[in-house]
């Protein structure tokens, strides 16, 4: 499925460095989300996500995989301990209190951790998600180390865990976009820059968390934006910038990505990136 290119979006008011973390939140859920798609339905087909399937999904940001699953018949629950208004978002997406058509009533949406989950009773989790991609901040792994280690308990034995990363860097455009820009962020000594992701990033973090291997597989997820604007909010929403912008300041960021995008700027105005993303399977023991 090819992204939609977003065409409508609230304009700054103010210097970009006041942009605050509501506008942030909603860039991504409204820019930015959407570009993980193929690789949400890509994991569903495979694993035959639908009735019955109990799914827990770490740093369920905004809650759109969440809600791609839901429609198949599963029941949701989410966790993300990074953002207040990510999870407020998702909370309007999923939960049953007339915030449109797509709610479910058997999803559930937490603030907090795996932890936040322990004796919370019910049947345990038969699939984990974990669609945060890995290999774009130095040292994400090992955060994502501990809350899998976390969320094991939840989960039956054998129940499938996935995990995400960036493609090989020659296979993603928007690779070497963030990591120009995220040179910025090199005065900072172990500032989370951007790095390049390695080819045993997630079999990696899969041995440390404990869990055992079970395949994997690639999904091309183009980046598609409406104009360039689009494209630097929807890239700042993900927060791979983040060290970027504290080395310098929001204003410069915009000004690099500005000009590194450039070359992938159509006639037509609007931007395209290729990309290709990995993703393991992984069980529980």
């Amino acid at each position: 499925m090819t992204p939609t290119l977003v065409r409508q979006h609230p304009q700054h008011t103010g210097p970009a460095s006041r942009v605050d973390s509501r506008v942030r939140a909603r860039d991504w859920a409204e820019i930015q989300e959407r570009m993980l798609v193929p690789l949400h339905e890509a994991v569903y087909e495979r694993l035959e996500v639908g009735g019955g399937t109990r799914l827990l999904g770490l740093g369920c940001g905004s809650g759109l995989a969440l809600l791609t699953a839901a429609s198949r018949g599963a029941a949701v629950t989410g966790v993300d301990d990074s953002s207040p208004e990510r999870v407020r978002l998702a909370r309007e997406r999923l939960l049953p209190e007339g915030h449109g058509t797509h709610t479910r009533g058997d999803a559930r949406i937490v603030r907090g951790t795996p932890a936040d989950l322990a004796g919370a009773g019910g049947p345990a989790y038969d699939l984990v998600t974990a669609f945060e991609p890995v290999g774009g901040v130095a040292g994400d792994s090992d955060g994502l180390v501990d809350v899998l280690e976390a969320a094991a308990p939840l989960a039956g034995r054998g129940a499938a865990v996935v995990l995400v990363g960036w493609g090989p860097p020659e296979r993603c455009a928007t690779s070497a976009v963030l990591r120009g820009v995220g040179r910025l962020a090199e005065p900072l000594r172990g500032g989370g820059g951007w790095r390049a992701a390695r080819r045993d990033d997630l079999e990696e973090v899969a041995e440390r968390a404990g869990l055992g291997l079970d395949g994997s597989g690639r999904v091309a997820c183009p980046f598609g934006y409406a104009d360039v604007e689009s494209a630097v909010r929807g890239l700042l929403s993900t927060g791979l910038l983040d060290a970027a912008v504290a080395a310098t300041d929001e204003v410069q960021v915009d000004k690099e990505l500005t000009e590194a995008l450039h070359p992938h700027r159509r006639p037509d105005g609007t931007v395209w990136m290729p990309n290709v993303f990995r993703y393991l399977i992984a069980r529980t023991r």
